[in-house]
């Protein structure tokens, strides 16, 4: 009998008799560590997945070449729910959410309809499989075809499953019994049969859920307080944004109408242009070297094992920094989208206005279709201090202001030309440059120090179920 030396990690080469093959080829499924983990976890479990589901039903993407049929806004819409709305909390993130009709929730998708106490968990997609949240209070959405919804007998059932499915040594299990290459998915049998262990006591993951939920407020705190200090150093004074009919009534002659009609524009364009500063107005085109490029779009480029980072809309965070989960990576020959160090994105719909200045990074990337790259004059304009700027409330009215009105609002890159800004010198942009990421920096640690709480309330739990 073949034994290794000493020397060699037996977690990476190992054998394993015919009898043991369980219709799978992948060495990763036999991996010693994993399969004795799950032959432990599965020796404590009483019940499977299906014990607890009376049904489980996944969405469907509507199609957004039709987005006026399917899709609507916040205000008359219904949610649809795609993965980066799911946390290891177990509770729901709304950033970033799209909506659609009610026609379509209950008419094209209305098996995957989601209601209070549902349990929502991914089957599909790169990085961490089934991450699952329980829908909140009163909650009404929908969900598209990368999750399922799992109908349980009450949402105390639902916490106790997301809780469970969100510890580390379950996402390994769920993670060994999905199938495919470049997009990993867990079919509905593998799914139903995860192990269950009944009884654990979760209250210490509530604790750090909520010191977790602390330290980020504060973090959000920190990261409000950036505005006031950047419109008070530039001396703007937002206009007044109150609803009363006073300030929805005003008079603007035809020819101040510029190409546009819609009086929302009109009004709010006015009031930018009457604005106090503190520095100079120049626009985007004053300081950008380039007319604004347009990304590259998804069916030129081959996503199998590629090198290069596809960035995507959805890939930017609320800080406009890079998510790593769910990235893709593309084969692509076509340098003219590669991004630069200072480079600035914008997103021209979806998330219209989202801004993202490229940072260096061993990883070459190229960019998406629906975000507007535009390089800048260093002489003339620090980039950092124009992302942050665009990551303020009066950037936030200009592009509230700017964009065309429709199911999904749009600026193209001609309009981003026009955006307007306030320009100090160099040496000032810095200062503002230095402040703003001290802030960022001390939020980023808040929200770090809130995760590995929470990390180590779960490393708990594990260490009780698995005896390390």
């Amino acid at each position: 009998m073949y034994q290794s030396t000493n020397n060699i990690d037996q977690d990476k080469i190992f054998i394993i008799n015919r009898s043991e093959i369980e219709g799978r080829l992948e060495p990763d499924y036999y991996r010693p560590s994993i399969a004795l983990l799950e032959k432990k976890v599965r020796s404590l479990a009483t019940k499977k997945l299906r014990n607890y589901a009376f049904s489980i039903a996944g969405g469907a993407t509507p199609k957004k070449t039709e987005a006026e049929k399917y899709y609507s806004d916040s205000e008359n819409g219904i949610p649809f729910l795609r993965v980066q709305n799911l946390q290891t909390t177990g509770g729901l993130s709304l950033d970033g959410c799209l909506y659609i009709n009610k026609e379509t929730h209950n008419g094209l998708l209305k098996r995957s309809q989601v209601a209070e106490g549902d349990l929502l968990i991914k089957i599909t997609g790169v990085g961490r499989m089934a991450i699952a949240s329980v829908a909140p209070k009163n909650f009404i959405g929908n969900t598209n075809q990368h999750m399922v919804v799992v109908k349980t007998p009450n949402i105390n059932i639902s916490k106790y499953l997301a809780q469970y499915l969100n510890l580390d040594i379950i996402e390994k299990i769920a993670s060994r019994h999905s199938t495919g290459g470049t997009r990993p998915a867990l079919d509905y049998p593998s799914l139903k049969d995860l192990p269950i262990i009944e009884g654990l006591n979760f209250s210490a993951i509530d604790d750090a859920i909520k010191e977790k939920k602390a330290k980020e407020e504060e973090a959000q705190r920190l990261l409000d307080s950036i505005d006031d200090y950047l419109l008070n150093e530039l001396g703007i004074k937002l206009p007044c944004s109150g609803n009363e009919l006073k300030n929805r009534i005003f008079y603007i002659h035809k020819k101040d109408c510029d190409t546009r009609y819609d009086p929302k524009y009109n009004k709010q364009i006015t009031l930018i242009k009457s604005l106090q500063c503190n520095y100079k107005w120049k626009y985007l085109k004053d300081v950008a070297i380039t007319a604004g490029q347009y990304g590259a779009n998804e069916p030129a480029i081959d996503f199998n094992d590629g090198e290069t980072r596809y960035i995507r809309i959805t890939d930017i965070n609320e800080l406009g920094e890079l998510k790593e989960n769910d990235k893709k990576s593309a084969l692509y020959t076509d340098r003219s989208y590669l991004l630069q160090t200072g480079d600035i994105l914008f997103a021209r719909s979806g998330s219209v206005g989202k801004c993202y200045i490229h940072r260096e990074n061993k990883e070459p990337a190229i960019f998406a279709g629906y975000l507007i790259r535009y390089k800048l004059n260093t002489e003339k304009i620090n980039p950092w201090y124009l992302f942050f700027y665009c990551n303020s409330k009066i950037y936030k009215y200009w592009v509230d202001t700017i964009q065309r009105p429709a199911v999904q609002a749009n600026i193209n890159a001609e309009e981003y030309r026009t955006l307007p800004i306030p320009l100090p010198t160099l040496i000032k942009q810095k200062e503002i440059v230095d402040y703003i990421t001290g802030i960022r920096n001390k939020a980023k640690a808040l929200k770090q120090e809130g995760k590995d709480i929470l990390e180590n309330a779960k490393r708990d739990v594990e260490r009780m179920i698995i005896g390390k």
